[in-house]
């Protein structure tokens, strides 16, 4: 495994309140940019949300360095630090807490890394 699967498993999937996860580097790609540009477009996304895997999800809360979006029991977390942009999911069966906690301590110490 390289370092961000490693990342990913030991801090979002290992928790087992994150479905699926992903740390996407900046303009790379049609989903990273999707990703990336929710952040350029605050409003947009606090009155549409983001429709992401055939799901309409609505957004709880934006700002600058973080997104969290909801559809049904389902949820969605995006977290941005200068480099990257991490994407989180939970479901019905997991805790939404666990899952922002997990996401935003990632990026926190992505952060301090300079990335």
């Amino acid at each position: 495994m390289n370092q961000f699967q490693i990342l990913i498993h030991d801090c979002l999937i290992h928790t087992k309140h994150v479905e699926s996860a992903a740390i996407l580097v900046a303009k790379s790609g049609h989903v990273s940019a999707m990703f990336i540009d929710a952040f350029k477009y605050l409003t947009i996304i606090r009155e549409q949300g983001i429709f992401f895997d055939e799901k309409a999800f609505t957004c709880v809360r934006a700002d600058r360095n973080s997104i969290y979006c909801k559809c049904g029991d389902n949820g969605l977390i995006l977290v941005k630090t200068a480099l990257f942009v991490i994407v989180a999911t939970y479901n019905e069966n997991m805790y939404p807490s666990v899952c922002v906690e997990a996401s935003e301590k990632l990026a926190e110490y992505l952060r301090e890394k300079g990335k």
